[in-house]
């Protein structure tokens, strides 16, 4: 099955909102989208050009500043409509997630190896940090029922990165304490 191209879905999900500079979308990657989704600026530039060229989005040509030139897309009826099958279309597939942390622990063959507890601690110490920030994000992006229910996927979302950050805290402190040294 060929591997589809989720970045054109979320640009093109981004710009179903409002229009967006270049600048602007990659931003995007340093909040919410970025807490699921990575994209750099060297892959979204390209992307949208792609979808520009194959009339998903069009841009217009803005003045910021005295000189500065921004282009701001939009996004057309055409890849509205891509972006609304895409949607509705089913996600069958369960993607792997890569961990360098749970890549590097299959390595390890024993609980008396001398790098386990610290990686612990470190990852539980990342993962509780990482917690805190997005049950934060939580209270300021959705501070109301009203800003929940008009913006549900998001929330949704963000419940969801919250649930699983909550569980991986959990299981790392649980792993510690079931290690005799690590107490």
């Amino acid at each position: 099955m060929a591997q589809k191209n989720k970045l054109q879905f979320i640009i093109l999900g981004l710009l179903n909102q409002q229009p967006l500079t270049g600048y602007d979308l990659t931003k995007a990657f340093d909040n919410e989208i970025g807490e699921f989704w990575q994209a750099q600026h060297s892959q979204i530039y390209p992307q949208l050009k792609r979808l520009e060229d194959q009339g998903y989005i069009t841009h217009e040509v803005t003045i910021s500043g005295a000189k500065l030139e921004k282009k701001l897309y939009h996004i057309t009826a055409t890849g509205a409509q891509l972006l609304h099958t895409w949607i509705s279309d089913g996600t069958p597939d369960l993607t792997a997630t890569k961990d360098e942390f749970i890549l590097k622990l299959y390595f390890i063959r024993t609980s008396r190896d001398p790098r386990l507890v610290p990686m612990l601690y470190e990852q539980r110490r990342l993962h509780t940090d990482k917690l805190a920030h997005l049950q934060a994000r939580l209270k300021m992006v959705f501070p109301t029922k009203a800003s929940q229910t008009e913006n549900y996927g998001h929330y949704l979302i963000l419940q969801h990165a919250i649930g699983r950050e909550a569980y991986y805290v959990n299981w790392l402190q649980q792993t510690l304490l079931a290690i005799p040294k690590a107490r």
